[in-house]
């Protein structure tokens, strides 16, 4: 059932057992699971149907730090979520990336990859995926790996017309949760905002959060900073740990032979280090992409190689005569480390239309990161030329240390932390269950529960935490 605003649902008499705050695809996954083990749950989506610039602006925010996204760009409102320019890369994090770094203090989840293992198949169901393939290793150092390209999803155009015809589920649209109330042990209601006008307290058996790696830190800190500490009692790691995934391009390849690499439709291949070489460089995960280029930018490159890298410059001539046919780009996305000085804060002076505080998201790169870029190159391009698969060159501001470029992509769009998933209350705010710590009925969805990032993109590994979530609601609803 859909109903476009608060007042319409009220009157129907829908009596749910879960209420989910966002209809993105963190919470479409919860609420479809859910569903479909007739347990009705009620959808509060802050949007439409569609775009809509009023709504939109109530992403507005300030960042300070590194250049990024203006906030209000980098995520959408409305039905679907982010999804909704979504651009379909996916894998799921590695099992490394469960892991403990001993070189990179906060690393670690309290689950392993096999916690996700039994959803992963469903996942894919859900993003279309087609089977993975598994990692081939080019060196002890790199892997080849496969990033899939779903059809990219729309939540909302996959799985509108099955909301709609659930018995089980009320999406409620253009309806805002702004703030949560709690006495420190559980949620007691939440304050609703719909049709742009406040419409009391509704209420709830349980509750959801899942508004997207940005919202649900803003969310709670509001809802906390409102109910004196009732809703998050253990707040210290509250909006803290917040991660993106750089990009930058970071250099070029000569490549004698790219039919040594296995590449998509598009071209473009993509690596990845191993465990030992992590360990070995002290560094974080990477992901670097390949992107093929037609044979007439190799001469250009090969060009200016000429003065910078003279003995590259000679084989790659050679390699002209025994039919060299292409160049390459190569972009690197890594993981960032877990800080917490990265953080989302609630602004003292600016508010949206509904009064909640506008978001403040501080971040930086830190020299780890730096390091981390700069050993992804040198690990890919020792690769390449041991085995004569080619030759790399580092990108001006890479090798000369200059700033990172502002005019890059600067990242991924891929917002992971600040609810974080742990053990220690002082430095997670949600258990290995998505649950609030010390909040009996309290629980959080979404690539914001994410410790550490890896360096693939969040979806597939949010969607299968949402599938897990799911099946934990279940047991503890019925």
């Amino acid at each position: 059932m859909i109903f476009e605003g608060f007042e319409a649902y009220r009157r129907a008499g829908f009596s749910p057992r879960v209420a989910i705050i966002g209809a993105g695809p963190a919470g479409t996954t919860i609420a479809r699971k859910l569903a479909q083990a007739n347990i009705p749950v009620v959808v509060f989506e802050a949007g439409k149907d569609d775009y809509d610039e009023v709504s939109q602006g109530f992403y507005a925010g300030k960042v300070i730090g590194d250049p990024y996204f203006d906030l209000d760009v980098t995520r959408l409102r409305y039905q679907g979520g982010s999804s909704n320019h979504w651009a379909g890369w996916c894998r799921a994090l590695d099992a490394v990336d469960f892991e403990p770094k001993p070189w990179v203090p906060d690393t670690g989840w309290p689950i392993r990859r096999d916690a996700i293992e039994p959803y992963l198949e469903e996942t894919r169901e859900i993003l279309d995926l087609v089977p993975f393939k598994p990692d081939r290793p080019l060196s002890e150092d790199i892997r080849w790996v496969q990033l899939i390209k779903s059809p990219a999803v729309r939540f909302l155009e996959k799985y509108g017309a099955e909301l709609a015809a659930s018995p089980n589920i009320a999406l409620v649209r253009d309806t805002y949760v702004s703030d949560l109330q709690g006495n420190g042990t559980q949620i007691t209601g939440a304050h609703v905002w719909s049709n742009n006008a406040p419409h009391g307290v509704f209420h709830a058996p349980f509750f959801v959060v899942a508004t997207g790696g940005l919202e649900n830190s803003r969310l709670l800190l509001w809802s906390n900073q409102r109910a004196n500490g009732g809703v998050v009692p253990q707040s210290e790691a509250l909006g803290r740990y917040w991660m993106e995934h750089p990009h930058y391009q970071a250099g070029n390849a000569i490549i004698p032979k790219p039919e040594a690499f296995e590449t998509d439709d598009v071209q473009e291949a993509f690596f990845s280090p191993s465990w030992a070489a992590m360990e070995r460089a002290k560094i974080l995960n990477f992901g670097i992409r390949l992107i093929e280029q037609p044979y007439h930018g190799v001469k250009g490159l090969i060009s200016s190689l000429a003065c910078s890298a003279p003995g590259t410059a000679e084989w790659a001539a050679n390699e002209i005569d025994n039919n060299l046919r292409c160049a390459a780009q190569l972009h690197v996305a890594w993981e960032m480390a877990p800080v917490a000085t990265n953080r989302i804060e609630l602004s003292r002076t600016e508010r949206d239309r509904a009064g909640v505080p506008r978001i403040e998201l501080h971040w930086q790169k830190s020299e780890q990161e730096r390091r981390t870029v700069l050993e992804s190159m040198r690990l890919f391009g020792n690769t390449l030329a041991r085995t004569d698969l080619g030759r790399v060159r580092l990108a001006d501001w890479l090798r000369n240390n200059e700033a990172y470029p502002e005019d890059a992509e600067l990242g991924g769009n891929h917002h992971m932390g600040g609810t974080r998933m742990g053990t220690d209350p002082a430095k997670s705010v949600v258990d290995a269950d998505c649950k609030v710590h010390g909040m009996a009925n309290l629980f959080v969805g979404g690539s914001s529960v994410f410790p550490t990032s890896g360096q693939a993109n969040p979806t597939t590994t949010l969607v299968a935490l949402a599938c897990r979530l799911s099946e934990h609601l279940k047991a503890l609803v019925a």
